[in-house]
């Protein structure tokens, strides 16, 4: 048994001392160690190279993402970046994403138990994600390679697809589910769509607050409308739903439009959004007039859900391990017996696009 060695970097002793305790509950995990400022961080890392950081933004000294750049500029390793849960944290903590961070996490409320729990479940999955995900001195190696395949697939679709207009049913609707390494999976699937589309529902695994600041960074850069979603509120073409942190979204028929339902409730497959929450509802509302795509992700969340949509008639599309910063959800997915096809992510914008059109 393999154990994984985590260094956490925090100028709070309680949330050190906390997360230590949290992350020790797993047999597999081990804390080499703590750090309250990125010098004795630096320290640390040389002496006893640890497999995973946590790493607090606001630091004295330093601050989180300069630090950051200098890990990833000198030292790449995965790194886990701790926000907290404001409207600002969240912005730095996706620049943290940008700049090479594996995953986020906002910091838990630690005089409330039942967060604390959650918290648990959270950070010990995070660990393990960041773990097995590729890591970033392999990614440095494979990225030029793979950024001109997705510069590529974008010219192509621009000169075969987005300067037409694509004709599709007002009954069709795509359904996205992604955890680590999603954020940029998703902008790069959606950056290359054209304006008109049918109506697109992500679920990807983020904590509150973050999904708002993510929706507003992919609507600069994206072609179509991009939003977190509310509750009630009718789905609508040429507009993307992204699922709020820390609650569950689901699709239901109201008055013959179909609408968005956002609820709390108990973490499903470990997550709250889950993919599968999603992904089964669509299965009964839209059944075949639905497109479901599992991305880069750890963990099963997702799998059974695209089974239900791939059985009601719906077309199927798993990221391929190559383009997967980490090949859980979707290997998860294609074991389950519901992918119709397993793509790298450069050409599922395409494929959709040839998929919707009538």
């Amino acid at each position: 048994m393999s154990v994984i060695k985590v260094l956490i970097v925090d100028d709070s002793a309680l949330v050190r001392q906390t997360y230590k305790a949290l992350l020790e509950s797993d047999p597999e995990i081990l804390v080499i160690g703590t750090a309250n400022d990125p010098y004795i961080a630096v320290q640390k890392i040389q002496r006893e190279r640890p497999d995973v950081i946590t790493l607090d933004i606001e630091m004295p000294r330093m601050d989180g993402l300069t630090f950051l750049k200098k890990i990833m500029g000198q030292a790449p390793m995965p790194v886990i970046v701790i926000s907290n849960q404001t409207l600002k944290g969240a912005d730095v903590a996706l620049k943290a994403l940008e700049m090479g961070a594996v995953d986020v996490m906002a910091k838990p409320n630690l005089s409330n138990d039942h967060e604390i729990e959650e918290s648990r479940i959270n950070l010990i999955d995070k660990i393990r994600s960041a773990y097995y995900s590729k890591h970033p001195t392999q990614k440095t190696e494979k990225l030029p390679r793979f950024s001109q395949t997705i510069v590529s697939a974008k010219a192509e679709l621009q000169a075969t697809i987005l300067l037409k207009q694509i004709s599709f049913s007002a009954n069709t609707i795509i359904v996205v589910g992604a955890s680590t390494g999603g954020t940029e999976a998703i902008k790069s699937f959606l950056e290359v769509l054209p304006s008109a589309m049918p109506p697109i529902l992500i679920v990807q695994h983020m904590p509150e607050k973050f999904t708002a600041s993510f929706a507003k960074r992919l609507d600069d850069h994206c072609a179509l409308k991009v939003k977190e979603a509310e509750d009630g509120e009718a789905i609508v073409p040429n507009t993307v739903y992204i699922a709020p942190g820390g609650l569950h979204m689901i699709i239901r028929n109201q008055h013959g439009k179909s609408v968005i339902k956002i609820y709390h409730d108990e973490l499903v497959n470990r997550h709250r959004p889950s993919v599968n929450v999603l992904f089964n509802s669509v299965a009964e509302v839209k059944g075949k007039h639905a497109i479901g795509i599992i991305m880069t992700g750890m963990g099963d969340d997702g799998a059974t859900g695209l089974l239900s949509l791939h059985e009601k008639g719906a077309y199927t599309i798993a990221q391929d391990e190559t383009s997967s910063v980490v090949f859980g959800m979707p290997h998860k997915a294609i074991l389950a017996g519901g992918v119709s096809r397993v793509l790298p992510l450069s050409e599922i914008s395409k494929e959709v696009c040839e998929k919707i059109s009538v």
